[in-house]
């Protein structure tokens, strides 16, 4: 007899939600899926999808869909605060696809969420579904919420975000994210305004003391931006984001090249974001209850890598899940836990790294680091090299943890320290 399936709640339904919830159906195994939101409405402008979270989005058939909601660069560009000199370029494209085996797109945050949302449809998606607490009884894990009856799952993922309310409940209340002790203002800047623009299908970095830019385009005619400073240490808000004065933005950027400042200038002023991380957790799993995603590893914005490893964190999961019956879900999710904290944990160091590294005072550490984004194409293998079905591959055993050969194959020449292609 075929050992039953288990019954899997997955609670959130953001890119790593839904996502999971898609690969666990391709994998014939349903779930039902819980988001508090009234409807599925994502916040924040944009996302940079790198090869190691496309290829997973490709292998469930979105990549006709995605190439046509997003943008493809055509080059990454370093320049300097002031003068705009360019320190550094690498071409995209084809180029960055032949590397990778899979695209780099930049797409509108609400563009994603509606691919992955209609991918998924209505069935199994429960809207006002505010989790309150968990119970762990025989018959598996009670799920209580503000406004609709109980649910008994055999499995309950957490994929709630940095403030995940399962977090709570897996590690009994902790840890707390942590102030980077910057923050930033983002926007939509329409190419049409950017009369002094220099080639925006490309990716931009404007490195300079204290600070940095970013930008890249999500259509073509719109180019997300986000611009990081300093402070204020301590965070003084109760809330991760506070209304400044207008023009608190354009003048932190007084002296800077025309591009940033005609950019910054040409959008109505965002609210100021701090930048928090999410502290390395000692577990991610409590009984048969994991995390995934911002609610395991939220992580700055600095490499780029958030939604991409909540899509990484699904393919594994999911293929695990798959593979495993009722009486096995322990030892398959901490299977999960083994294989996916460690590359989580160095990219949530590598991003916060990159935090000081981008920001750093003209001299010689500035200069220093300068040069060595000559090599940044290599520094960059470990993260957007990595290919997930190297382990979720049909028919392959998962390890307990990543092999020798995959780690060797997976870093080739990159470190945690690498530097940031895109935030």
């Amino acid at each position: 007899m075929k050992a039953a399936k288990p019954r899997i709640a997955i609670v959130g339904a953001g890119i790593g939600g839904l996502t999971l919830g898609l690969l666990l159906r391709k994998h014939g195994v349903e779930a039902r899926i819980y988001e508090q939101a009234s409807e599925l409405r994502e916040v924040g402008a944009a996302v940079a999808l790198a090869a190691n979270g496309t290829r997973v989005l490709r292998r469930l058939g979105l990549g006709d869909q995605l190439k046509e909601s997003s943008v493809e660069p055509t080059d990454v560009v370093y320049r300097r605060w002031a003068s705009g000199e360019l320190i550094a370029s690498f071409p995209m494209g084809p180029t960055y696809n032949t590397r990778y085996g899979a695209e780099f797109f930049g797409i509108h945050r609400v563009n994603l969420q509606r691919i992955l949302a209609d991918s998924w449809g209505r069935d199994g998606l429960h809207l006002n579904s505010r989790l309150q607490d968990l119970e762990e009884r025989e018959d598996g894990i009670r799920l209580h919420f503000a406004e609709r009856a109980p649910v008994v799952a055999d499995v309950v993922v957490g994929a709630d975000g940095v403030r995940s309310a399962v977090r709570n409940w897996v590690t009994g209340g902790g840890p707390a994210p942590t102030y980077s002790g910057a923050s930033g203002f983002r926007g939509l800047a329409q190419v049409s305004t950017l009369s002094e623009m220099p080639d925006p299908m490309t990716i931009q970095f404007w490195l300079g003391p204290g600070a940095y830019v970013i930008h890249y385009p999500i259509s073509e005619s719109t180019i997300n931006f986000l611009a990081v400073l300093p402070g204020p240490t301590p965070w003084p808000f109760s809330t991760w984001m506070t209304e400044e004065p207008s023009g608190t933005a354009l003048a932190a950027f007084e002296g800077w090249h025309p591009v940033v400042r005609e950019m910054v200038a040409s959008v109505e002023q965002s609210p100021r974001w701090a930048l928090f991380s999410l502290p390395p957790l000692q577990r991610w799993t409590r009984g048969h209850t994991v995390l995934l995603g911002d609610a395991a590893h939220a992580m700055l914005p600095h490499q780029g890598q958030g939604a991409n490893q909540a899509i990484e964190d699904a393919a594994v999961l999911a293929a695990l899940l798959a593979d495993t019956d009722r009486s096995e879900l322990g030892d398959a999710l901490r299977r999960y836990e083994m294989l996916r904290r460690p590359r989580t944990r160095q990219l949530q160091r590598s991003s916060w790294d990159n935090s000081e590294i981008l920001r750093l005072p003209d001299g010689p550490d500035a200069e220093s680091r300068d040069r060595k984004l000559s090599t940044l194409p290599d520094q960059l293998d470990w993260i957007h090299g990595y290919d997930i079905d190297d382990l979720v591959a049909p028919g392959r055993s998962l390890p307990f943890s990543p092999s020798p050969e995959h780690r060797t194959s997976q870093t080739r020449r990159g470190s945690a320290s690498s530097l940031s292609v895109l935030s």
